[in-house]
């Protein structure tokens, strides 16, 4: 069964999916009504799986009249450049952030599914045992490793 977070998010996907112009505007509190919870969790699904990682650009503005953008990238100013992908990453990335950069690559089929499965495994909490900050810090070498030796002779 999906849970709450699942369900606007594959709502909000599903506007996007038939808006002609790959944007729509919604207002977080009567989404909220009509999911029955709190304007939060619309704010945590924005956050966590809407972000520029995802291939995602959120605007938000407050206020009575206020409103939430949600834009989708277009294909082609996605994941045009190699350099583009290692600064989303920088010098350290938690592991959802790198499992939402791994899930953009699988999703516009830069990278196999296998390719993902083996990039997730590498980069998870439970196999990198350090504390932080250096386990963040190793995840974005293993991470940037891994997507120039896979994607540096296809990009840049």
């Amino acid at each position: 069964m999906s849970n709450i977070s699942d369900l606007i998010e594959r709502y909000l996907k599903e506007l996007l999916a038939a808006s002609a112009r790959g944007m729509i505007e919604i207002r977080r509190n009567e989404l909220a009504e009509q999911f029955n919870c709190v304007p939060s969790q619309i704010n945590y699904v924005l956050a966590t799986r809407f972000t520029l990682e995802h291939g995602f650009l959120v605007e938000s503005r407050r206020g009575g009249g206020g409103y939430v953008r949600i834009m989708q990238l277009p294909r082609d100013k996605r994941l045009d450049s190699i350099n583009q992908l290692l600064n989303l990453v920088g010098g350290e990335i938690s592991q959802q952030r790198a499992q939402a950069i791994i899930e953009r690559l699988w999703e516009e089929k830069l990278i196999t599914d296998r390719e993902s499965r083996m990039m997730r495994a590498a980069v998870d909490r439970e196999v990198l045992r350090v504390g932080l900050p250096a386990r963040d810090q190793l995840r974005a070498l293993i991470l940037r490793a891994m997507i120039l030796g896979l994607l540096g002779k296809k990009g840049e």
